[in-house]
């Protein structure tokens, strides 16, 4: 009878498996990272367009929400009527081949359009 040796099966079964793993993790944690700046960048516009609202002019909303701190860029415009705002943040993505896909740094943007009265 031959029997064949089956040792060391699993270790070339995980040895290939574990790069597609660390790619797969990496990705989850920076997509991760732009949906949470994403979702802050959403928030801080709603502070804007209120403190907008209130009166102040864009140097004081940005001394006021510390945008500058946080390495956030806040530019507007007028349009017609229309006064549109944008929010801007760089995300540094650290998963090779995905920084090709999104970029390196990703910018992630929110715009709003509100009615400049």
């Amino acid at each position: 009878m031959i029997r064949k040796k089956k040792e060391g099966q699993a270790l070339i079964e995980f040895v290939i498996i574990l790069p597609v793993l660390i790619f797969m993790i990496f990705a989850v944690i920076d997509f991760g990272k732009v949906l949470y700046t994403k979702n802050n960048l959403e928030n801080k516009m709603e502070d804007v367009i209120t403190l907008h609202e209130s009166g102040m002019d864009l140097n004081a909303i940005q001394n006021d929400l510390k945008l500058e701190k946080e390495k956030i860029e806040l530019q507007s415009f007028v349009e017609d009527e229309y006064l549109n705002f944008t929010l801007e943040k760089k995300v540094e993505i650290i998963t090779p081949g995905l920084n090709l896909i999104l970029g390196s740094p990703h910018h992630a943007v929110v715009k709003r359009v509100v009615l400049n009265e």
